[in-house]
């Protein structure tokens, strides 16, 4: 048990607290005692010279029975152990026990030893110095015993009947002995009292403090400890609920972020295996086809010369060679896109790749008489990105320009400037997940060309899916489930049916509930449940401001796309060119362009062309 943290803390600061405690409460009742005995001391000093000054005038006229009166009365009092006059000499002349009267004190005991032990004058004694504490015998009760002296007044040493001399200052003392019997069972009752709400306030201290560390130390630490055996297990979905905003909190939350980070890793690794392994048989299919496939072309070459005379053989033959030169195409496409590398990211200036990518397909646009216009800012700031694979995205997409144009001639507009944007309307989201970090887009169904967030609804026994626009900001949502969505409807994760709702926090707008995305590295996304809103909020994003991109345009005055071919134009193996493509070439741009945190859009006016629109974040050197 020592070993934990938790109960070493509370034996550290319940021990802190005894001591703490302890020592309070050792010096408090000191201070009490000490106020208690100086209290009694107070007393018995007014009370001696209440005495002398009620007895001087008995004394004047030699009046020794009222004087004893006097001393009798006093010594009948409550707590009042004994009351004594001794003289010069030592002789006890008056006392309340007449046992006393007319013997000698010693002038070492206690009443005598303060003014004989150095032979100091009385009246240079200390109140302090003229009290005693002492016991009777060892078991009696402590007494306290004070003496008042008592001067040699004139009226004294002038006085007919018992004058003294005129030098003599001091003519005895009176000497008072009170009982501490009830001061003591005072001090007693004061200790107990303080032992026990001592031992009181420990045992609530101890508990409290318990509790606490429980609460803000042993119960995190728990949950720190218990998400690391799950992340030693393999498990990367586990979560930490959230702690607070101090240390402990702050190091779940980073707990959280490095789990997540770790999942994304494991994800890019297995997508990369992944894409390794097609890679490799990529290689393995180009290496089995690409000989028979040189042979099949080196001989129907070879014959097409060969038969020039045959019309008939020509034309099989050239069909031949035109399938043997697509199919050796369609290999090198499905290695270009299996072979997608981390792109190696330096300073560059956009418009030279741009030059660099025009100049490779020169011959090709002469042949297609088509025209290039540049509308090219000279001014642009250099961006990070992988020169090679940007080369690749505008050769494919002049390519795909000149192919879109055909042989009748055209123009392909080029456009490169530096934009500032707002996030509303612009960034597109391409990451979510639910708490449980399952992702929520959804590959198949896209809204406009790009992937949409999927949230399963689930109202009156009914349930389906609802797409959202992972565009922010344009609301092009598709409520279409086949059913009316209550207003009792649950909107959960389609994979593991977690709510995806936030709890006491409704639309500002409607007051629907309002649904909660985790977007890596980007913090919540939030929008509103209900189809017609336009309500949403992402705080990260808002208060990033403006963000500064390049933006490239690629337009053409080709054939145009189709509005329902739009959505699936990025898709792999899809294409609009019948047999002529492979369907490889947009789906490798799209990859390298979001690989580069960039976008990719097309816009298309049938039979007028078609303008791909590139936004790539810069960082601007200084």
């Amino acid at each position: 048990m020592f070993n934990k943290i938790g109960f070493r803390l509370i034996f550290v600061v319940a021990f802190t607290t005894l001591i703490i405690i302890g020592v309070f409460a050792y010096f408090n009742v000191k201070s009490q005692s000490s106020n208690l005995i100086s209290e009694v001391e107070r007393h018995a000093n007014q009370l001696g010279e209440t005495v002398v000054s009620s007895t001087r005038f008995d004394m004047m006229l030699n009046q020794r029975d009222r004087i004893q009166q006097t001393i009798n009365s006093i010594g009948t009092q409550p707590q009042i152990r004994d009351v004594r006059i001794i003289n010069k000499f030592g002789e006890i002349i008056y006392s309340s026990d007449s046992t006393y009267i007319n013997k000698m004190v010693d002038k070492r005991e206690e009443s005598c030893y303060a003014c004989h032990a150095e032979d100091k004058p009385l009246e240079q004694i200390s109140i302090t110095e003229r009290t005693r504490i002492f016991r009777v015998h060892p078991d009696s009760n402590r007494v306290i015993g004070i003496i008042t002296p008592i001067y040699n007044e004139k009226s004294c040493w002038n006085s007919d009947c018992h004058a003294h001399p005129k030098d003599q200052k001091v003519l005895g003392v009176l000497d008072v002995s009170i009982s501490l019997a009830e001061v003591d069972k005072a001090i007693l009752n004061s200790e107990w009292k303080i032992v026990g709400f001592s031992i009181i306030a420990i045992i609530a201290l101890g508990l409290l403090i318990a509790f606490f560390i429980r609460r803000w130390v042993s119960r995190p630490v728990n949950d720190l400890l218990n998400g690391t055996l799950q992340v030693s297990q393999g498990n990367l979905n586990y979560t930490i609920k959230e702690m607070g905003e101090d240390e402990i909190g702050k190091l779940g939350t980073s707990f959280n972020n490095m789990t997540k980070k770790l999942a994304e890793a494991r994800m890019q690794l297995f997508q990369s295996d992944k894409m390794a392994s097609l890679g490799r048989l990529a290689a393995g299919v180009a290496h089995e086809i690409n000989n028979p496939l040189t042979g099949v072309l080196t001989y129907s070459s070879f014959l097409l010369k060969r038969t020039k005379d045959n019309p008939e053989f020509q034309e099989d033959l050239k069909v031949i060679v035109r399938e043997t030169i697509r199919s050796r195409e369609i290999v090198k496409s499905l290695l270009d896109f299996a072979r997608q590398s981390v792109p190696k990211k330096i300073d560059a200036d956009i418009n030279e790749i741009i030059i660099k990518a025009v100049a490779v397909i020169d011959n090709q646009l002469s042949i297609n008489k088509v025209k290039i216009v540049k509308q090219i800012d000279n001014n642009l700031p250099k961006i990070t990105v992988d020169s090679n694979q940007m080369e690749q995205v505008f050769i494919n997409l002049f390519v795909n320009a000149c192919d879109a144009i055909g042989n009748t001639g055209g123009t392909i507009t080029l456009t490169t400037q530096k934009i500032s944007l707002t996030p509303f309307g612009t960034t597109q989201i391409k990451k979510a997940t639910c708490r449980k970090r399952h992702s929520l887009i959804d590959n198949d169904y896209k809204i406009d060309g790009m992937p949409s967030l999927k949230v399963k609804v689930i109202s009156a026994g009914k349930e389906g899916l609802v797409h959202l626009d992972p565009v922010y900001g344009k609301h092009r949502n598709n409520f279409d489930v086949g059913f009316k969505i209550g207003k009792d409807a649950k909107y959960v994760c389609p994979d593991c049916n977690n709510s995806l709702v936030l709890e006491n926090k409704t639309c500002p707008k409607c007051g629907a509930p309002i649904l909660a995305f985790e977007i890596s590295g980007e913090g919540i996304y939030e929008v509103c449940s209900s189809e017609g809103s336009n309500w949403e909020k992402w705080d990260s994003v808002d208060s990033a401001g403006l963000k500064e991109y390049i933006e490239i345009k690629v337009t053409d005055t080709g054939s145009g796309i189709n509005n329902e071919d739009l959505p699936k134009i990025f898709d792999p193996f899809f294409s609009t060119k019948g047999q002529k493509g492979n369907g490889l070439g947009l789906a490798v741009i799209w990859g390298i362009i979001d690989n580069h945190n960039g976008t990719i859009t097309v816009n298309s006016d049938l039979g007028k062309g078609t303008t791909f629109t590139i936004r790539i974040p810069f960082i601007q050197n200084r």
